[in-house]
């Protein structure tokens, strides 16, 4: 009978590089009806933390109000205040009922704002608007 040769092998395991933010970020907020996302970039555009009101947990119609926008800007900005972020120049875009509130929170979780930018599509002409929501 020929004896089983045990050969040990090792894996060779990287250490995953930290990742670290620049001390001033953009902060891009996306207010629509249904939903807000924020964004948290350098100045390159790469991503440095993301949050929405649904990643946070919130469900359909409360996706869309102006508490969850708040806990959307909080933690997207504790990520990246987490991660060496200081300074931020928020920019906003959409009409939805989280715009005030996601900068609220950007403030509220400590990101110094710099400046505050509105760059909401406007059509010139263009396609037929959706209608107004009911209240």
């Amino acid at each position: 009978m020929a004896a089983a040769k045990a050969t040990k092998t090792t894996k060779v395991v990287k250490k995953k590089k930290k990742k670290t933010a620049p001390s001033k970020v953009l902060v891009r907020i996306n207010a629509s009806y249904n939903n807000t996302l924020v964004n948290v970039t350098d100045y390159n555009g790469n991503t440095i933390s993301a949050s929405s009101c649904g990643a946070i947990g919130f469900k359909g119609s409360k996706k869309s109000t102006a508490y969850a926008a708040t806990k959307a800007g909080e933690d997207a900005s504790a990520k990246a205040i987490e991660l060496g972020a200081q300074e931020a120049e928020v920019i906003v875009k959409g009409i939805g009922i989280g715009r005030q509130a996601a900068v609220k929170g950007v403030r509220s979780a400590g990101l110094k704002i710099t400046s505050l930018a509105d760059f909401t599509p406007i059509p010139h002409g263009g396609c037929k608007p959706r209608r107004a929501p009911k209240n």
